[in-house]
């Protein structure tokens, strides 16, 4: 087997009432497995089993509760490029792991061509940014140079995918 091809994932085979259950899961993963039945037309043992097997493939990660920052003070934003110095696997993998240890830290994304990773990250207010930069970034020798961006208004957030059918 080629290397390249060990990462590749064939898709699984999904029918009408999988792609259902996907789309009633996005909308409300709290439903319980009979009224999740109820709503995909299925009897609950098929949505269990169907439910289990997208668990079981990875379709489905996990499912989680959707918290309000503002509600919870953690009203501050950023969108952060970051740039390092050398980019090497190693070096680019020592940085990827440390970000990823850092609870503020919601998304991190290695990306080309430009700045070598953009995170997303969520802290209580400037303070905080402030201490997150100083041990992420100004510690780090390797970080060249970063570029925040700060949200002023969230005008839209939705952590779904648009799921396309096949036809």
């Amino acid at each position: 087997m080629n290397t390249a091809d060990s990462f590749i994932q064939k898709p699984i085979e999904l029918d009408a009432t999988d792609w259902r259950l996907l789309e009633l899961l996005q909308q409300d993963a709290a439903l319980s497995n009979q009224a999740l039945a109820e709503k995909a037309h299925v009897s609950p043992a098929t949505c269990l089993r169907r439910v289990k097997r997208l668990v079981e493939s990875g379709v489905i990660e996990r499912r989680v509760a959707l918290l309000s920052p503002d509600k919870l003070g953690a009203g501050l934003s950023a969108i952060v490029e970051i740039t390092l110095d050398r980019q090497g696997a190693e070096h680019l993998a020592e940085f990827e792991s440390r970000v990823l240890g850092e609870p503020a830290v919601q998304q991190c994304w290695r990306v080309s061509p430009g700045p070598d990773f953009v995170l997303v990250v969520q802290v209580p207010d400037m303070p905080a940014y402030h201490a997150l930069v100083q041990s992420l970034f100004t510690q780090q020798a390797n970080v060249r140079n970063v570029k925040s961006f700060f949200a002023v208004q969230r005008s839209k957030f939705e952590p779904r995918l648009n799921l396309h059918r096949p036809a």
